[in-house]
């Protein structure tokens, strides 16, 4: 019977502060520091978490222990990732947190919030988040390695009324680092751009729904490759029968345009050295000119179908599942004008608000944050309340043209009652058909 242990030790340092219309909503700072400590004993798992440091051992005993009672006769195999280049990786800020107080990081984000104050403006909302974390990770079977990270976020919102009418503007930036964050991105123009977009929104125009040619900008397209094709390729949910893309690998499921990446070694919001199963942080092509040719896998689901493992991933010390890092469609070979030119008559959409998506079934919805006429290859008319649907194949085969302005935007991901911190990212694409929701 195969035998297998392994512990992960976290700590760290989280800030959050939220203003509020002006207002100091929430400022919290929190240090953690726990044990996740998994045993697989034949085909069952046992998982155990402590924050008594003293009490590993027997955290390991009763994992096994656990491990044992719900073995079945069936022996679990599980693949093995490159080991990191190096046991202690320690990817340090250029400006560190720390180098400002709490209360100076309130009068930052003041200042930021204010700037979306604008005329027209009824309400704003700015939330600065950092996370400074460590993780030992050791296995009974050799692995033994350190990361250090950390990872910094803004984001900023924007509400107009006008008549009963609401419209938001917002922006966000993340990124694994400190506070450079703010050198990088100018957090005060975003602000402002924020403010301005929900102003013009009430302007806009809602669109009829209907068919059309559409181009996704970076933001939508990117959020559609996480949400459509990158959860569909998560081991786990292709063993729970929970994708559609489940025993096509080989095939083509669309375009030759696309190509479609997962790569945790990019230095975007997604990044780490390497996964929550010590294996090394790597590129994994999923699609390859329209042929899907890989999953996204731990080390059981690697195990299982064949393939790599690198994205097993936790929140914490929560139990680790297979996530994604920066997914995004590379780069092709068509200049963003050289697109709406090509969309002649249809709807350029920009920005996510969420949505919904089914990936057994390959079905999704997902929110615009705004979107414009185009006419005659030229764009016109600002769009309201406008979304895109349909089904991950037949718009993944309807991709027409695919630009070369690549640009990643970072979040949180969830699943398994987890959030990690991810990337997604696209160029310009074109869609020669797809479902344009608006006024009906």
């Amino acid at each position: 019977m195969s035998s297998f242990h392994d512990v992960r030790v976290v700590r760290g340092r989280r800030i959050r502060i939220v203003l509020d219309n002006g207002r100091l909503e929430e400022i919290s700072e929190s240090h953690f520091h726990g044990a996740a400590i998994r045993a697989l004993e034949g085909s069952g798992w046992g998982f155990v978490t402590t924050e008594d440091m003293e009490g590993i051992p027997e955290g390991i005993r009763t994992a096994k222990e656990v491990a044992r009672k719900i073995n079945r006769s069936e022996d679990l195999s599980l693949a093995k990732g490159a080991a990191p280049e190096s046991a202690h990786i320690d990817v340090a800020p250029k400006v560190d947190p720390s180098s400002l107080s709490l209360e100076e990081k309130v009068a930052l984000i003041r200042e930021i919030e204010n700037r979306a104050r604008i005329d027209g403006i009824s309400s704003t909302q700015a939330v600065y988040t950092e996370l400074e974390s460590s993780t030992q990770y050791s296995t009974s079977d050799g692995i033994d390695v350190e990361q250090s990270l950390t990872r910094t976020a803004f984001a900023i919102s924007a509400v107009a009324k006008r008549n009963g009418l609401y419209q938001a503007g917002s922006e966000s930036r993340a990124g694994v680092c400190g506070l450079e964050l703010f050198e990088i991105h100018d957090a005060h123009s975003l602000a402002e751009n924020a403010a301005k977009t929900a102003i013009a929104l009430l302007d806009a125009r809602v669109p009829k729904g209907g068919t059309n040619p559409v181009v996704l900008d970076q933001e939508l397209a990117g959020v559609f490759v996480h949400e459509a094709v990158g959860h569909a390729t998560e081991g786990d949910i292709v063993l729970e029968g929970g994708s559609i893309l489940e025993g096509r690998l080989g095939e083509r499921i669309g375009s030759e345009l696309i190509t479609v990446k997962d790569d945790p070694s990019l230095s975007n919001y997604g990044y780490y050295p390497f996964d929550d199963e010590g294996s090394a942080s790597s590129e994994t092509v999923l699609v390859e000119d329209g042929i899907l040719r890989s999953y996204l896998h731990s080390r059981e689901t690697a195990g299982r179908l064949g393939g790599v493992p690198r994205n097993a991933r936790s929140q914490g010390y929560a139990r680790p599942v297979v996530r994604m890092s920066n997914t995004y469609i590379d780069n092709g070979d068509w200049s963003f004008s050289e697109i709406i030119e090509e969309l002649k008559d249809g709807v350029y959409l920009l920005g996510s608000r969420g949505g919904q998506v089914n990936t057994a079934e390959g079905v999704f919805q997902f929110n615009a944050k705004r979107g414009y006429l185009v006419e005659g290859g030229e764009i016109t008319q600002l769009l309201r309340d406008v979304s895109l649907s349909g089904h991950t194949l037949e718009i993944l085969s309807e991709v027409a043209a695919v630009g070369d302005d690549l640009k990643f935007n970072s979040g949180r991901c969830g699943k398994a009652g987890q959030l990690v911190p991810v990337s997604d990212g696209s160029p310009h694409i074109l869609v020669s058909k797809a479902t344009v929701g608006g006024a009906g």
